[in-house]
């Protein structure tokens, strides 16, 4: 079997951010604690991707949309650039400029699936306005993401996605053979993760920001700053875990700065 019989999957780093490590990992043996008050912070690297896949069927799917060049006037009214600036994007790393790597226009991918609608997986989504793409998310991100009135809730900016014509699923969904949606809620109201089943490669889960660090996955698993529903945020790493065991999957972390530079990244280094 040659590779354009086989799924492909290129992972795209799209620019990092930096933050405080509390947001992604709630861990005490961090905490300034009565003995230890001053205790320093981590601020870290807060690394961005996007998956872009290629069906043997000849259709496409883009995984999440990255963050915005403008970020910083974007952002402003949020407030939350402070928190999460995106200081360290390469030209190269933009999602516009990947799109240019990979010779593809917007109206060349057939699913854009957004995870959730974070500013920081889909700030680029407009690109897809005027295109045929379908857009894709989960139902109860839907809901959520237009339940609230003025520029933003939390990490949801509404003018992000509020034009966009955005399809939904309502439980897991094999969108593709080999290319399933995962409903793992708790981080947002409807975040999704991605599993991939690959030739040569096995099982890849991308986990997005249900799970944003392999420390987040555990065992035990570690809760963030940033979960909408922790009850629901533990019962969906125990979904993903129960996947991972059953089938041997390799799980790609949302956010995770010393994984992203293990895998296997940027075009033309795909798996199969």
């Amino acid at each position: 079997m040659s590779d354009n019989d086989k799924i492909k999957v290129t992972i795209l780093p799209t620019g990092t951010m930096h933050a405080d490590l509390t947001w992604l990992l709630i861990d005490p043996s961090r905490m300034a604690t009565q003995q230890q008050p001053d205790k320093s912070r981590d601020w870290v690297e807060v690394p961005t991707h996007v998956v872009y896949i290629e069906h043997p069927n000849g259709q496409k799917l883009m995984w999440d949309a990255g963050v915005p060049r403008d970020w910083e006037t974007r952002w402003a009214p949020s407030g939350l650039g402070q928190f999460f600036p995106v200081d360290a994007a390469a030209e190269e790393d933009w999602l516009d400029s990947r799109l240019k790597q990979l010779n593809l226009e917007p109206n060349d991918i057939d699913y854009l699936v957004l995870s959730h609608l974070h500013l920081d997986h889909a700030a680029n989504a407009k690109f897809w306005e005027k295109a045929d793409t379908k857009i894709i998310v989960d139902e109860a991100e839907k809901e959520g993401a237009f339940s609230f009135d003025g520029h933003n809730k939390g990490a949801h900016i509404k003018s992000d996605y509020d034009t966009l014509q955005l399809d939904t699923i309502g439980e897991d969904t094999e969108l593709l053979p080999g290319v399933t949606l995962l409903r793992t809620p708790g981080h947002t109201w409807g975040t999704m993760s991605l599993q991939v089943d690959l030739a040569d490669a096995g099982t890849m889960i991308f986990a997005s920001d249900s799970l944003y660090l392999k420390e987040s996955y555990g065992p035990p698993p570690i809760a963030a700053g940033i979960v909408y529903d922790t009850v629901a945020w533990f019962n969906s790493v125990d979904k993903i875990r129960g996947i991972q065991e059953r089938t041997d999957a390799t799980v790609v972390f949302g956010h995770d700065a010393n994984q992203i530079k293990e895998l296997r990244t940027g075009p033309g280094n795909y798996y199969t």
